[in-house]
């Protein structure tokens, strides 16, 4: 009997086809990675093409980066003017809509009143592959939007630049170009968005907020008492400065009408004019002080109580000069200011000269365009040919037309001791003020601080006055000029002021452009019952914020001009003007 004894496979066998199952699972493996290795390709090229191409065709995300990058605006004391925060924009791919678009015409329309049906059909069928139909849209409004289904609608956060004070300062400022055909231009316009673009979007200096010379409280009551003026009168316009005597800042700068720069799309022309830069006017009497400055500087005035013939009208070749409440007596030079004489100005301009008067008008630069960072600006109107009529006219502010920034910066060289400086809207680090040129004496101006303050208790720029202030200053009223020539319907009524005048720290203006006397004016349009109330006004809400405490101790000495006046010291009203 035999017995089968079973024997082992060979080991070397046995080795083998476990290594041929090994290698046909990482082959497998292998497969399957290439296969998903594919498909990851796949989807990369086709991201890659759908951003290059498809995205490449839409607007909304392309015009997002940039105005993004844009730095804030601040006034001088930190306080927002513009930001740029996050908002929403909704779309729509009218080739890709899928329910009925005339139904959600009507659904739109419901959800954003601002535009109706009919406008929202027409974009709903444009032959485009994508269209806006909202910017700056709140979550809410996305949120119900999106309700709707419709996969064609979409969605993007974008920038929106917002001025959180509204209409506050708004010429200053300017706004962002307007949304035109979905192409979304974010450049600045106008004021200091225009002035600074490469500032507010450079990204080294961009973080950091741009701060102006202007503040905020200021501007705000200037902006509130210039426009219960300008209603109460129904002027056609007004302008308002507050400027920093020793460095040229501008702490205020109103020009009305006014614009809202959030809805800038709702403005007219008239609304978007800086009138405190772009407009030219013929200021009358306020020229009067700077015509005396450049006597006594030219020495053609030595003596205050110089006195000239004002008895009767000046004429002057075909022309005649009068005075609107003469005097009909001769008058020294504190009595000229203090009474508005036209006839005893022209007659100190005509011994100043020609060369001499626009020598001073060309240094206080009323020849040139203001100097300031705004591009939004106008050269004033300087006469072609200086005839000896034409030097005793603008003596007394006619035939001559600047803007009212040029006046404030005058009547700051005027009381700051002599220097002209340019102005700036940017704030002015302490100790870094511009070091000017010199127009004036200390002396002449001195002199000039004293006549100032006298027209304010004496003369016709009483209702200027401030308690506690020492308010100086001129009032001017001039007839508007036209084509036809001068109306005598209506007139330009300015007050320029600086307080206080024993120590000046401001120049205050204020205008009125045609405006209708009531009964708070007596039926009058002088500048003595419109415009210089309004600067009262504005320095009694202001003066502490900026720093002057109020004082009824202390003012200016005119000791040795009071024995001067006629009347003394209660003097007369004066031109009402």
């Amino acid at each position: 009997m035999s017995v089968l004894v079973a024997r082992p496979l060979p080991q070397r066998r046995l080795t083998g086809q476990r290594h041929a199952l090994v290698a046909t699972a990482h082959m497998r493996l292998m497969i399957l990675m290439l296969l998903f290795t594919a498909a990851i390709a796949v989807i990369l090229i086709r991201l890659a093409i759908f951003g290059l191409f498809a995205e490449a065709s839409t607007p909304r995300l392309a015009q997002i980066g940039p105005a993004w990058a844009r730095g804030d605006i601040v006034d001088r004391n930190g306080e927002p003017l513009a930001r740029t925060i996050e908002a929403w924009a909704i779309g729509v791919h009218p080739g890709k809509l899928l329910g009925d678009k005339r139904e959600l015409s009507a659904r739109l329309a419901e959800l954003m009143p601002t535009h109706d049906a009919g406008w929202f059909y027409q974009r709903l069928t444009m032959e485009v592959n994508f269209t806006f139909l909202e910017h700056h849209a709140s979550p809410s409004l996305v949120e119900q939007v999106h309700a709707l289904g419709e996969p064609a609608l979409v969605f993007d956060k974008e920038a929106e630049r917002l001025y959180p004070q509204t209409t506050l300062a708004a010429h200053v400022l300017g706004f962002l170009g307007q949304n035109r055909n979905d192409k979304r231009i974010i450049e600045g316009q106008g004021g200091i968005e225009r002035a600074f673009e490469e500032r507010l979007t450079d990204p080294v200096q961009r973080g950091t907020p741009l701060a102006l010379s202007i503040d905020y409280r200021v501007q705000a009551a200037m902006e509130s008492e210039l426009g219960a003026a300008m209603t109460a009168f129904q002027a056609r316009g007004a302008t308002g400065v507050v400027l920093d005597v020793h460095t040229g800042e501008i702490i205020s700068m109103v020009s009305l009408p006014v614009f809202n720069p959030n809805k800038v799309g709702a403005a007219n022309r008239d609304s978007l004019r800086n009138n405190v830069t772009q407009s030219v006017y013929e200021l009358g009497s306020t020229f009067k002080p700077i015509t005396m400055a450049a006597a006594i500087e030219s020495g053609v005035v030595t003596s205050m109580a110089k006195r000239y013939d004002a008895t009767q009208p000046l004429h002057v070749g075909g022309f005649t000069i009068h005075d609107d409440h003469a005097q009909r007596r001769f008058l020294n030079v504190p009595e000229t200011l203090i009474h508005s004489s036209n006839i005893v100005t022209a007659r100190i301009a005509d011994e100043i000269g020609k060369d001499r008067l626009a020598g001073m008008f060309a240094k206080m630069g009323f020849d040139a365009k203001p100097d300031i960072e705004i591009l939004e600006k106008q050269k004033p109107i300087w006469p072609k040919y200086w005839a000896r009529t034409t030097v005793m006219t603008t003596g007394y502010g006619h035939g001559i037309a600047v803007t009212p920034l040029h006046l404030a910066n005058a009547y700051a060289t005027l009381v700051n001791g002599g220097i002209w400086r340019p102005t700036t809207l940017i704030r002015v680090a302490p100790g870094k003020a511009p070091t000017g040129r010199r127009v004036l004496s200390e002396a002449t101006s001195a002199r000039m601080r004293q006549l100032l303050r006298l027209i304010v208790t004496q003369g016709t720029g009483r209702k200027g006055e401030a308690p506690g202030y020492r308010v100086g200053g001129k009032t001017g009223t001039a007839e508007v000029a036209g084509a036809g020539g001068y109306s005598k319907k209506a007139n330009v009524s300015t007050f320029a002021a600086a307080f206080p005048m024993d120590a000046p720290r401001y120049v205050v203006v204020a205008m009125l452009d045609s405006p209708i006397g009531n009964a708070q004016s007596f039926g009058l349009t002088t500048a003595a019952f419109t415009a210089a109330p309004v600067v009262s006004k504005v320095i009694s809400r202001t003066g502490s914020m900026l720093g002057v405490m109020p004082d009824n101790g202390r003012d200016i000495d005119v000791s040795d001009l009071m024995p001067l006046l006629w009347h003394a010291p209660g003097g007369d009203s004066g031109d009402p003007e």
